[in-house]
């Protein structure tokens, strides 16, 4: 019998300080990744942006410096730097390296704020190998410095100054993070939303990182009406539309400070098919709503059908129109502040603050009721809009049904040319989407039958964001697609509809393209698909690109595969591979992008133009085989800004193609020859 291991006080480990953040740093900022690494970044920025809401800053300075280290420097309050009288240490020693400790647990230092449980700045601390910081207060600069949470130098006084504020520099730790080379476009992108949502706070963001250092700065008098113009870029809208319509109110005034709360919601409409709806609390943005939302929604539908009631604008045979037919082609922000917040779960994307439901919905209510009532010709033309949206959703259902019944028909056989895998569980499945039966019949050849099924699609599919539901429901490649998953799809705007994640059939979505320019064009009409109506395969993870060989260079009878990397030309990875293989780039030959097999001394090179050139051994070999292949999963980092560059690219509008075009024509990499 074998002796029963002791378990007893010795066991148990006992983490001191920070300890714990550095050993469970998912726990705090969700990840390792790049994902986490930037949220150190929110989190410094998000104590200043508390600080503007409170009344004090003005103005939020962010700085990638050229060792990739952050400074974020506000003009606030300061940290205050007097002894603490429990800790009996400087209170700025206590915030940056005791869990839980700060200003945000009652309403006397900050009445609103973003950051309710005191762990941001100290967590940026135990995940920095360095970390500096300077506070300005009563005319003297105070700095003190710490390496992975603990303090390396005591606080000291390092000067004078005529100004307040807190100044916070970072070096984020190797040993923690996966990288940490910071991404420019997703600081720009979050910090110009913050800058949206506080009206008038201005925002400075430095990239010391080139060769000569790039500034933007944001700054918004219209706040959140400037948002909504922002998001509405690219789209269709009409002539009495132009004008977001701006709603506000607050909490009466005797409400107790649990049930306080301020309410800001902009509105436009546009001729698009689609929703985009944004919510925040405290300037957190809940993806998954919550009572605000609620609160919107049920007012907006409300009022726009007793309005069409009231004018006879919908008769007496006339149903309402449902909310979906309101939001139609709707752009919305909902920001509240309230004092005491109370969201669902640690990531905080669902707000719980019952009272905010009702708060929204009156505040909506009585506005847009008010407005409605002084510009009737707009109120006919949302309405109009809506009843369009009815009667193409009653067109689309009639399309989704008969996807279902022809889904349900098809489950033996399954649709077009599907080549099943004979797996079923979902969990160890992939489904291959590629272009064209030539590129098909490789991959069915060279594919393992049992895990992974194949799906030739005929030509290019629907641009989804061009065309209504109901001609997208009626396309056939479409409709292939939505029975081989097997989900069903969302009501278009990301959730709803008859979508089911439960029912995938795949757990690996995998879309198979050629490397060139038509590849290109069906991958991001395919993606554009995916993100409309299968919004959640996205989220979950299940959505991947495959990644195919650009060349093969044969060296006497082995082929060298080269790969793109996203960073640089073709012509310059094939010339540093064959430089790696001992090899002689400039031999006499034809160029080597040309769309042959060009032959040099010692070696060939060829170019695959498309999946179909390669063998069924070469393209399981180099792009289907789970333990040789190079696969991209799908993420979606920022809804908004991923909406916007689907709508702008796949969209009517062709000036912003073409904007967009202009400004990034010097980063292409993979253009055709």
């Amino acid at each position: 019998m074998a002796k029963e291991e002791e378990y007893g006080g010795g066991e148990i480990k006992v983490l001191e300080g920070l300890e714990a953040v550095r050993v469970r740093p998912g726990m705090y900022i969700g990840s390792t990744s790049s994902t986490g690494l930037h949220h150190l970044v929110w989190e410094i920025v998000d104590n200043a942006v508390d600080e503007a809401m409170a009344g004090f800053c003005s103005k939020i300075e962010v700085t990638v410096h050229g060792d990739n280290s952050i400074t974020v420097v506000d003009n606030g309050r300061g940290i205050p730097v007097d002894m603490h009288p429990v800790k009996k240490i400087p209170t700025l020693e206590v915030v940056m390296t005791i869990l839980h400790a700060g200003g945000k647990f009652d309403n006397s230092a900050y009445k609103v704020s973003g950051g309710l449980h005191g762990v941001g700045v100290s967590v940026v601390n135990a995940l920095s190998k360095k970390m500096v910081v300077q506070v300005a207060r009563d005319g003297k600069i105070y700095e003190m410095q710490f390496s992975r949470g603990k303090t390396t130098q005591k606080m000291e006084e390092v000067g004078t100054s005529d100004h307040t504020g807190t100044t916070v520099t970072f070096w984020p730790d190797e040993e923690i993070f996966e990288t940490t080379v910071y991404d420019y476009d997703i600081l720009h992108d979050r910090l110009q939303q913050t800058a949206f949502l506080n009206k008038n706070l201005k925002i400075v963001l430095t990239d010391e990182r080139e060769l000569s250092p790039h500034a933007e700065e944001f700054c918004y008098a219209g706040g959140i009406i400037d948002f909504v113009k922002f998001l509405s870029q690219g789209k269709d809208i009409p002539d009495g539309l132009k004008d977001p319509i701006y709603l506000s109110g607050a909490s009466e005034p005797d409400a107790p400070v649990e049930r306080t709360g301020e309410v800001e919601v902009a509105i436009q409409w546009n001729s698009s098919y689609s929703e985009t709806v944004m919510s925040f609390a405290n300037d957190i943005r809940t993806i998954e709503g919550g009572m605000h939302m609620e609160g919107f929604r049920a007012a907006l539908t409300s009022v726009i059908n007793d309005y069409a009631r009231k004018n006879s604008i919908l008769k007496e045979k006339d149903g309402n129109l449902t909310g979906d037919d309101v939001r139609e082609g709707l752009t919305a922000v909902v920001s509240v502040k309230l004092a005491d917040p109370q969201f669902e779960g640690q990531t905080k994307a669902k707000l719980g603050s019952s009272f905010m439901r009702g708060l929204v919905r009156k505040i909506v209510s009585d506005g847009l009721a008010d407005y409605l009532e002084e510009h009737p010709k707009q109120a006919r033309e949302i309405i109009k809009k809506a009843q369009q949206a009815s009667k193409a959703r009653n067109a689309a259902r009639k399309a989704r049904e008969a996807t279902r019944r022809k889904s349900l028909l098809e489950t033996a056989s399954l649709p077009g040319k599907l080549a099943d895998c004979s797996v079923r569980d979902a969990e160890m499945t992939e489904l291959f989407i590629v272009e064209g039966d030539s590129a098909g019949g490789s991959a069915k050849d060279g594919r393992r039958r049992d895990i992974q099924a194949i799906l030739p699609l005929r030509g290019k599919i629907l641009n989804v964001e061009r065309v209504g539901d109901h001609r997208a429901f009626s396309s056939d490649t479409i409709q292939s697609l939505i029975t081989a998953i097997g989900t069903g799809v969302t009501n278009g705007t990301g959730d709803g509809g008859d979508f089911d994640i439960t029912k995938a059939r795949y757990h690996k979505i995998i879309i198979m393209t050629d490397a060139d320019v038509d590849g290109a064009h069906i991958r991001i009409l395919l993606l554009t698909f995916f993100y409309k109506y299968m919004r959640p395969l996205i989220d979950a993870g299940y959505v991947y690109v495959a990644c195919p060989p650009i060349f093969g260079i044969k060296v006497r009878n082995k082929i060298h595969y080269v790969y793109p990397n996203g960073r640089q030309p073709e012509e310059e990875i094939l010339r540093d591979t064959i430089v790696e293989l001992g090899l002689n780039p400039d031999d006499d030959g034809d160029d080597a992008s040309g769309k042959v097999t060009k032959k040099r001394r010692g070696y060939t090179v060829q170019r695959y133009k498309g999946l179909g050139e390669m063998d069924p051994k070469q393209l399981a070999s180099t792009t289907m085989d789970p333990k040789t292949r190079i696969l991209q999963r799908v993420t979606i980092e920022d809804a908004a800004i991923a909406d916007r560059a689907v709508r702008e690219l796949m969209g009517n509008q062709v000036e912003f193609r073409r904007a967009y075009i202009e400004k990034h024509a010097h980063d292409a990499r993979f253009l055709d020859a």
